[in-house]
């Protein structure tokens, strides 16, 4: 598996994440905290990751399965990131600000394992899309891509805030790597057991949609510039149609 075709075209689409995600998590450097690229960001993202798993992905397991059971996938899917989301602590927005202290360094680690919670469902779902379908793998990928830029940003923003930019490079590198490893776990499931990639996509759909709900939706209700979601809400389902076009879809 290691050495064919379907897994180095798979590697090299996640390796179009990882470079969004250290330039995302960068960006948080450069730009710093600024209320309407947040809330704009996590309009795009939350949209693209929306339109993604509902237009792309689950259609997709509907082909393969029942109606009733890719839901149920889907429900397991988001209720399993919000039991790891319980069980692992972790953080993406803090107010504090000043000299670090011991809780709010410990709060910048937990910003590194939110990111990577997020990457691994991304890589997984990209994975046993392309398993499905190559054309259909490269609109996600692009798509996760994209949504990748603003969501870092975004989230590594306590961080930058917290520990300063060595620890946000060594941060990047720590979530850019979690979206080929999310990837490499796709394949080996999907290796393993290849009648239930339908299952597989839907899983991913029902993490992706969680993150979106819980962490990227409220986080532009907390910079209280709304108006600047909707518009990131919009670019997300313009960019989401152009990609059906660029890909022939």
């Amino acid at each position: 598996m290691f050495l064919d075709a379907q897994f180095v075209a798979v590697m090299l689409l996640a390796l179009l994440s990882v470079i969004t995600t250290v330039a995302g998590v960068l960006l948080a450097a450069a730009i710093r905290d600024n209320a309407r690229a947040i809330a704009g960001g996590s309009g795009f993202s939350a949209g693209i990751m929306i339109l993604v798993s509902m237009l792309e992905l689950i259609p997709a397991a509907r082909t393969t399965a029942a109606s009733g059971a890719v839901l149920a996938t889907a429900l397991f899917g988001a209720t399993l990131l919000w039991l790891m989301n319980l069980l692992i602590p972790h953080s993406h927005v803090v107010s504090e600000h000043g000299e670090p202290d011991t809780r709010l360094v410990r709060s910048a680690y937990m910003v590194v394992v939110g990111l990577i919670l997020h990457d691994v469902p991304e890589g997984f779902a990209m994975a046993n899309a392309y398993v499905s379908s190559p054309t259909l793998g490269v609109l996600v990928a692009l798509a996760i891509a994209l949504h990748n830029l603003p969501e870092e940003f975004a989230m590594a923003l306590p961080a930058m805030a917290i520990r300063g930019r060595p620890f946000l490079v060594r941060a990047a590198v720590l979530s850019a790597l979690a979206e080929p490893l999310g990837a490499l776990i796709g394949l080996v499931a999907v290796g393993m057991t290849p009648a239930l990639n339908g299952y597989f996509m839907a899983f991913a759909a029902g993490a992706m949609l969680f993150v979106s709900f819980h962490e990227l939706l409220p986080m532009a209700r907390r910079y209280g510039r709304l108006e600047w979601f909707g518009i990131g809400l919009a670019a997300s389902a313009v960019v989401h149609r152009l990609l059906g076009v660029v890909t022939a879809r």
